[in-house]
């Protein structure tokens, strides 16, 4: 089996629940982190990883999502005849060629492993990536890039992984760990949110996964997990008992939950500053509300 990866699953059937009632009629992979929908950050850190197809598993009331990556002619030839090149190229950036994108319904909430299930037509029998765009990770390398790099050494099935205070494995995937030095972690079992006394230790997934075809022959059997649903780690986790390798990742970069509110107004504050045009004005007015107490009542 080849281990070029070249396409990748991005579960976004969710309801969005928590960010209620912006999520009434937006889809929350395009709520807005500074000037970029979440999947934006997404699709930009797939495409420098490689990956040339794109699979959105998708439900009921994601239509503003689909029409995000669609050709906006009007507003095109809008900036075009306008001379402003510079928002063109943003724009072109956001578009994708027909062919390039697929969107697969994923008709019941059954978990995110059957939420990878249901693209299993359109993997094959090849190496895929899956991205969950909830997790924004900032870095100076993208991390799937630093992953399907170590990949190509690799093999088998490797997940992004990152150290969690104890008390918050219960929210993660989490790696029991042969050996947890170095940046590439072989592990000897994976858990689905265990209790902080149960956890094997405090190496949790992240949102970044690259996978064989073997995880969906074992998605195929649809075991209900943690929370009575079908769960990915479980998946990979048969997998190390069938003999085949997974390893954790440690990746270099800052990861972002963005699935919550606090996660997505620290990214947005990080990737501000990160900005040339961004940075002094917010850092005045970040240091001021902080010199002064005052906030938006």
């Amino acid at each position: 089996m080849s281990r070029k990866v070249t396409k990748a699953i991005f579960p976004v059937a969710g309801l969005g629940t928590r960010f209620l009632p912006a999520t009434k009629s937006v889809p929350k992979e395009i709520m807005t982190l500074v000037d970029r929908p979440l999947v934006q950050y997404a699709i930009d850190e797939a495409r420098a990883a490689g990956i040339t197809e794109f699979i959105f598993v998708t439900s009921r009331g994601k239509s503003a999502l689909e029409d995000y990556f669609d050709h906006n002619l009007v507003l095109e030839q809008e900036l075009k005849a306008k001379g402003k090149d510079d928002l063109l190229e943003v724009l072109e950036n956001t578009n994708m060629e027909s062919g390039a994108i697929a969107y697969i319904r994923q008709h019941k909430a059954l978990g995110l492993g059957h939420a990878v299930w249901c693209a299993r037509r359109l993997i094959g029998d090849e190496p895929f990536a899956v991205m969950l765009p909830d997790d924004v990770i900032a870095a100076d390398k993208p991390c799937l890039q630093q992953m399907v790099e170590a990949y190509e050494e690799t093999g088998g099935n490797m997940v992004a992984a990152m150290e969690v205070a104890p008390e918050k494995t219960s929210s993660y995937g989490i790696l029991d760990a042969a050996d947890s030095s170095g940046k590439v972690i072989r592990a000897r079992g994976m858990v689905e949110k265990p209790k902080a006394d149960e956890a094997p230790s405090n190496m949790a997934v992240i949102g970044r996964y690259i996978l064989g075809p073997s995880v969906l022959y074992n998605l195929n059997q649809m075991k209900k997990g943690s929370g009575g649903e079908i769960q990915l780690t479980d998946a990979i986790a048969e997998d190390i008992g069938n003999g085949v390798p997974v390893f954790g990742y440690r990746f270099d970069g800052q990861r972002f939950d963005c699935g919550s509110k606090a996660g997505f107004l620290q990214a947005t504050v990080a990737f501000a500053l990160a900005r040339n045009d961004l940075r002094d004005d917010l850092s005045a007015y970040l240091n001021d509300i902080v010199a002064t107490g005052r906030a938006a009542q």
